[in-house]
């Protein structure tokens, strides 16, 4: 039976490392799998899914003003797809986490989707926040701290390296820009 899912984490927590390995193994059991990611992040590359270890796959791209029923269901016209796996999930707006939804509904195929659910705020994304609430099933990809423990909130560091306050929800970053933290430590580095 196909399923929404919903794999989230903070920066660094291995999320699309994790998505990469998957969809090698539907390849690996002649399976073929259907590779999604935000047009607006282009950090490997424009069209590709990157991880910081080194590894990386060639993906199809979404922005927010496509239809992703209608991207999945042209893809399964064009020949079988095992599973679609879509990583930078907190890009997605609510109309299209509920796209997805009719799509494992009304198609009957997997959706697993990769992505942060807070931004450096600690305020859940749009999407995020509709694939928490509709997801068949949700895991944690976790990270840690400094400190060790758990990861669950991110900072934005400015160029000084003092975490930001405000600014925009989405700014494209990597570890110059972002650093994954315990609720305990994120308060300090914003000043709660």
């Amino acid at each position: 039976m196909a399923k929404l899912y919903f794999n989230f984490s903070t920066m660094n927590a291995g999320k699309s490392t994790a998505l990469l390995q998957a969809a090698h193994n539907y390849r690996e059991g002649g399976m073929v799998p259907y590779l999604i990611t935000a047009r607006l992040d282009n950090r490997a590359g424009k069209g590709r899914i990157g991880s910081r270890i080194g590894i990386g796959q060639d993906a199809d791209t979404f922005s927010p003003e496509d239809d992703m029923f209608a991207k999945i269901q042209a893809q399964l016209a064009a020949g079988p797809v095992a599973c679609v796996f879509i990583d930078e999930a907190q890009f997605l707006s609510k109309a299209q986490v509920w796209q997805l939804a009719r799509a494992v509904d009304d198609l009957g195929v997997p959706v697993m989707c990769y992505g942060l659910r807070v931004d450096f705020q600690g305020n859940l994304f749009p999407g995020s926040a509709a694939l928490l609430a509709w997801a068949d099933e949700m895991r944690e990809v976790r990270t840690i701290c400094h400190c060790g423990r758990k990861a669950t909130m991110v900072v934005r560091k400015g160029p000084d390296g003092v975490a930001l306050k405000d600014g925009q929800q989405v700014v494209i970053g990597g570890n110059e820009t972002y650093q994954s933290l315990c609720r305990r430590h994120w308060r300090q580095a914003v000043g709660d």
